[in-house]
């Protein structure tokens, strides 16, 4: 594995893609190659950081500073203080409203110190189009556990036992959700991912799929083995395209990993909101002998 000394995550969330990432990542890959420092510094596109009203985003590592609102003209400024002089570029650190300190760090700002992700736990630090990178960090691990060493039954009752409930207004017990559907007859079950979100401004599942796409897929996998569902719909709403496209990405790279075999079949189809065409025609996957 080739070793950087450095790492750049760049935001590539729908809100930093308004507010001029695209330009921005463009502006920075063609600098560090001008300076001869891409076989050195590594730039990585992630899911939404978080923090969109201050985009665009860059956090260095191993360093941990944040940069924020960086234009494609702030580039060559940046790359040559940070990296060829080794001076962070104080002028693109945050700031809180009303005082004059400068927060380097990203731990250290307001917004992000308190927080305990959970779902979130991969936002910002890894590419959503490269599977590897998920795993590196125990994704599909969870699955494997549960299709290895549980029953439906403990599953089920692991995640009663966890608390999770629904990210809705409604808070729903999701154990309690699984219990029902397992315990349901027929021959014919489903899982459903409603990605739609139609309350307005509600961009919690958007995040997700966008900055994350494996974790949903795994989740949904898990819930299938449990629930006795045989077959899944992952429903996204058409103005939501960078979503569709991370999941598109991540089901055609998780395929290969879990083809079918005769003990577990499962069939997860992705729609979008205006016609519900199903958008990914690739054969069923997942199997775990």
């Amino acid at each position: 594995m080739k070793v950087f000394r450095s790492h750049l995550l760049v935001c590539g969330g729908t809100g930093c893609h308004a507010s001029g990432s695209i330009a921005m990542k463009k502006a920075l890959v063609e600098e560090l190659n001008k300076r001869s420092l891409a076989e050195e510094i590594k730039v990585v596109e992630t899911g939404c950081n978080g923090f969109c009203a201050q985009g665009p985003i860059i956090v260095v590592y191993p360093d941990g500073i944040i940069y924020m609102n960086i234009r494609a003209e702030d580039v060559p400024e940046l790359v040559e203080e940070h990296f060829i002089k080794g001076r962070p570029l104080e002028r693109l650190f945050y700031k809180e409203p009303g005082k004059e300190e400068r927060i380097p760090s990203m731990q250290e700002i307001p917004f992000f110190a308190l927080q305990d992700l959970r779902v979130l736990r991969n936002r910002g630090l890894i590419d959503p189009e490269d599977i590897e990178e998920y795993i590196s960090r125990d994704g599909y691990a969870g699955m494997a556990k549960a299709l290895t060493e549980m029953t439906s039954e403990q599953i089920v009752q692991e995640v009663l036992t966890s608390g999770l409930r629904g990210r809705g207004g409604g808070g729903f017990p999701t154990g309690l959700k699984w219990q029902f559907a397992m315990n349901q007859p027929g021959d014919t079950k489903y899982v459903l991912c409603n990605a739609d979100e139609g309350d307005p401004g509600a961009f919690m599942d958007r995040s997700v799929l966008e900055g994350d796409p494996h974790s949903v897929i795994e989740g949904m996998l898990v819930g299938a083995f449990a629930t006795g569902a045989t077959e899944g719909v992952l429903y996204v709403r058409n103005e939501y395209p960078l979503a569709i496209k991370h999941t598109r990405i991540a089901l055609r790279q998780a395929r290969p990993r879990f083809p079918s075999s005769p003990d577990i079949v499962w069939e997860l189809a992705v729609l979008y909101h205006e016609s519900l065409q199903d958008m990914d025609n690739d054969p069923p996957f997942l199997g775990l002998a």
